[in-house]
């Protein structure tokens, strides 16, 4: 099994369709998030991977879907603060954002978005979701700033 076939991409958007045509799901793509890595982009790869691995473990993969793919939707330039405040300030951002898109989030969304910083930050995840959000934001940033991502067919899908 590969990381990204149609089927499980088919299943994956049916979870997260009516974000990615939002207007602010939109704007990350305007954001840079890592060097040669857009927020979309960013936060489309730790969505998707969140899925995937939730679903093989049997979580429950919408949540980590939609709260993966918003766990950085803090929609400011992160060059405006400092590096460290920017690692503490843009989880509280990304859910006041994704809470005013989605009229509200489940308390299951809204520690997967407040946690995905944490050991760095001090909100801890509190449930296995936001574990697995947590993992597939590490995982998703080593492979962009290793330039991993660039190979991947999800980046040309993203980008076609």
């Amino acid at each position: 099994m590969t990381y990204w076939d149609k089927t499980n991409w088919n299943c994956y958007l049916e979870q997260v369709e009516d974000l990615l045509e939002t207007p602010a799901v939109r704007a990350m793509q305007g954001i840079r998030h890592h060097p040669g890595v857009s927020c979309y982009e960013h936060s489309v790869f730790v969505s998707y991977t969140a899925f995937r691995l939730a679903r093989k473990w049997r979580l429950d993969y919408r949540a980590a879907a939609r709260a993966g793919l918003l766990h950085d939707l803090y929609l400011y330039d992160p060059r405006s603060l400092r590096s460290y405040r920017q690692c503490f300030a843009h989880p509280a951002a990304a859910l006041r954002n994704a809470v005013k898109l989605c009229g509200g989030l489940s308390s299951k969304e809204e520690n997967i978005i407040l946690s995905h910083m944490w050991p760095m930050a001090r909100r801890r995840p509190r449930c296995r979701e936001a574990l697995t959000v947590n993992l597939a934001d590490k995982l998703c940033a080593t492979a962009e700033v290793t330039h991993i991502w660039r190979r991947l067919a999800l980046r040309r899908i993203l980008l076609a």
